[in-house]
């Protein structure tokens, strides 16, 4: 494997765990989220799926998003009569996030960019000094 080879699988890694962290980050954001009529679904958790993908021509692998699905684990009830969104046992579904799982994911996220990119780096310092001892 040539330098441009790890810098692209590297890329490709940087790439798959930034849309991972946008995922993430909506999950987060409607957590909290209800139905907006009795019995209504809330918001269904996002899942990202990886996968291999192979370049034809080089034979070399990188890593590509392969899915954005959906949680089809069940909703939550909270109890709450009052709320717009209650059924007429009073409860609410609110959506499948567990925020825990989802700062977990979202550590594991940034730490798998950071190899990449530290990776990237070793590479660019490790061309850098091959070009140098060629002048």
């Amino acid at each position: 494997m040539d330098f441009s080879s790890t810098i692209g699988v590297s890329t490709s890694g940087m790439d798959a765990q930034s849309q991972r962290l946008r995922v993430i980050a909506e999950n987060l954001a409607n957590a909290d989220t209800t139905g907006s009529t009795p019995g209504a679904d809330p918001y269904r958790r996002k899942t990202i799926t990886f996968g291999e993908a192979i370049d034809d021509e080089t034979g070399e692998s990188s890593v590509e998003v392969r899915e954005i699905g959906r949680d089809q684990s069940d909703f939550q009830l909270r109890y709450d009569p009052s709320h717009p969104a209650a059924d007429a046992r009073g409860y609410v579904k609110i959506a499948n996030v567990d925020t825990m799982v989802e700062t977990m994911d979202m550590r594991e996220a940034q730490r798998s960019y950071e190899a990449n990119l530290n990776t990237m780096q070793a590479t660019r310092t490790m061309l850098s000094r091959t070009l140098d001892i060629l002048k």
